[in-house]
C-alpha cells in the first residue's frame, strides 16, 4: 500500500515532464476565453507551450507540425475514477478491519461481550437457572441452581461455540480467581434441551496462573472433544478450566492443588467452588457419574488426587505425565496434611474401605523430561491398579514428551474412551 509522509498529500504517479492534471472542468492550457487567436473555444484544448516567446509567429499557426507534438493524456471518465476510488476505499477498509480483528479491537471482535449458554445455561442474558427451576424429582439431570455468573467471551470457535471467562469468588475456599468454561454445540441442540451434561475439570501443568492453557485454541482440546463425540469416542463434556495456583510459579513454588496450611485453599477451590460454579450455570448430572478431571503434569497429579480423595463426588480422571506423590516445598512442617493428599495412601485407603469405584486413565510419554515419571506411574498401576475399586489404564506414548501438545491427540487413542464408558450424560 502506497503512502505519503505524515501531513503530505499523496500525489498520483505521472511520467517525467508531465504537468499535473488540472482540476476537473478546466481545459488543458489557457482558461476558457483566452484561447489562441482564431481557435474556437470548443476546439480540442491546447497543451503546447503557453509562454508568448514559445508560440509560433502569427500566420504560421497552420504550418506547425502538430502531429509531432505529444498527444495530451486523456482524462479518465468520472465513472471510472469513482470506481477506482471506491475499490481503494473498500480495500483499505478491509485491511483496517483485519488489523483490528487481529488485535481484538471492537467492533471487529466479540471478545469481551456477554455470553449466554442458551436455555437453562449460564450467563446473565439467559434468564434461566435458579433454585426455583422445575424438574422431575426422579430426574438424573440437575437444573442450574444459580446465581448466574457474569461470563465474558474469551474466544469464538469455528463451530460458533464460545470459550467464556468469569472471576469466581470462591465461597468455600476464600480464593478468588478466573475460570474459563466451554459448552459443546450439543448443549444448545433442541434434542438435549432437557438433558444434563457431564463436566470435565481440566487442569494445566506448570504455573497454572494467571491463566489455564486449556482455554486457548492452539492445543485443540475443545475441538477434539467435539470430534471425539462425533466419532463415538467421548461424552460431550462441559469444560471448566480454572487457574490451578493462586499466584505465579516463583522459583518452582506450587500448591499441589491442595489445602496446604497457611496457604490459599486450592484443594477446596478445585473440588468445591469450581463444581458449584458449573452447577449454578449449566444443566449438569446430579450424580458423581457425570464428574471427571483431566490434567497434565502437576495438574494431572491434582486431578488424580481429587478423584481418590473425593470418590463420592468424582468418578474418573485422565492423568497425563503426572507426579504420583505431593512434593511442593510448601508442605514443609505439615507432614500429616501432606499424607492426607498423597495418592498412594489415598488409593490404599480406598481399597481397604472398599469405597466407590474410580477410574484413572494414565498416559505418559516414553521421552518425558523427568525420567522417573513413567517408572513411577508403572509402579502405581502395578501396586494399586485394578485392585478393588481402583481401576487404571496406561497408555505409553511412543516418542511422547512432557507437554500438552503430546497429550491432547493421544487422549483420543484410549484415555477418553476409557473414562467415557463409565460416565453418564447427557441424561434427563
Amino acid at each position: 500500500m502506497s503512502y505519503a509522509p505524515e501531513g503530505q498529500q499523496h500525489q498520483p504517479y505521472r511520467r517525467e515532464g508531465q504537468s499535473p492534471q488540472p482540476p476537473y472542468g478546466e481545459p488543458y492550457g489557457q482558461p476558457y476565453g483566452q484561447q489562441p487567436h482564431g481557435q474556437s473555444p470548443y476546439a480540442e484544448p491546447y497543451d503546447g507551450p503557453t509562454r508568448a516567446y514559445d508560440r509560433p509567429p502569427q500566420g504560421q499557426w497552420e504550418q506547425e507540425q502538430w502531429a509531432e507534438q505529444p498527444e495530451p493524456p486523456r482524462r479518465r471518465s468520472r465513472g471510472k475514477r469513482w470506481l477506482i476510488a471506491g475499490v481503494s476505499v473498500l480495500a483499505l477498509a478491509g485491511i483496517a478491519a483485519g488489523v483490528m480483528a487481529y488485535y481484538e479491537i471492537p467492533p471487529f471482535t466479540d471478545k469481551g461481550s456477554a455470553v449466554s449458554f442458551g436455555p437453562g445455561g449460564g450467563g446473565k442474558e439467559s434468564g434461566q437457572g435458579g433454585a426455583g427451576a422445575q424438574q422431575p424429582a426422579n430426574s438424573k439431570m440437575l437444573m442450574p441452581t444459580g446465581p448466574a455468573a457474569d461470563f465474558k467471551n474469551s474466544m469464538t470457535l469455528a463451530d460458533g461455540t464460545h470459550v467464556a471467562v468469569t472471576t469466581l469468588d470462591g465461597k468455600k475456599s476464600g480464593f478468588k480467581g478466573k475460570v474459563w468454561v466451554w459448552a459443546p454445540k450439543e448443549y444448545n441442540d433442541p434434542k438435549f434441551a432437557k438433558s444434563g451434561f457431564p463436566v470435565m475439570i481440566a487442569l494445566p501443568g506448570g504455573a497454572g496462573y494467571p491463566s489455564n492453557y486449556w482455554m486457548g485454541t492452539d492445543l485443540g482440546l475443545q475441538t477434539s472433544i467435539s470430534k471425539w463425540y462425533a466419532e463415538g469416542k467421548s461424552k460431550p463434556f462441559l469444560l471448566a478450566m480454572p487457574v490451578l495456583n493462586p499466584g505465579p510459579d516463583d522459583k518452582g513454588v506450587y500448591w499441589d492443588g491442595s489445602d496446604i496450611p497457611g496457604q490459599p485453599k486450592m484443594g477446596t477451590w478445585l473440588t468445591e467452588d469450581v463444581p458449584d460454579l458449573m452447577k449454578a450455570n449449566f444443566r449438569t448430572v446430579k450424580s458423581r457419574d457425570g464428574w471427571a478431571f483431566m490434567g497434565s503434569s502437576t495438574g494431572g497429579f491434582a486431578g488424580m488426587k481429587a478423584v481418590l480423595k473425593h470418590p463420592d463426588k468424582f468418578k474418573a480422571v485422565i492423568a497425563s505425565g503426572p507426579d504420583i506423590v505431593p512434593d511442593s516445598s510448601l508442605w514443609k512442617g505439615h507432614d500429616k496434611e501432606k499424607a492426607e493428599n498423597n495418592p498412594e495412601l489415598l488409593a490404599k485407603q480406598l481399597i481397604d474401605t472398599k469405597g466407590p469405584d474410580v477410574y484413572i486413565a494414565f498416559q505418559v510419554g516414553d521421552n518425558e523430561s523427568n525420567k522417573k515419571t513413567l517408572p513411577d506411574v508403572q509402579k502405581f498401576v502395578a501396586t494399586f491398579g485394578n485392585k478393588g475399586p481402583v481401576h487404571t489404564s496406561l497408555r505409553v506414548i511412543p516418542g511422547g514428551q512432557h507437554n500438552a501438545k503430546t497429550y491432547v491427540p493421544n487422549m483420543g487413542e484410549g484415555p477418553i474412551q476409557y473414562i467415557s464408558k463409565v460416565m453418564e450424560g447427557p441424561v434427563e
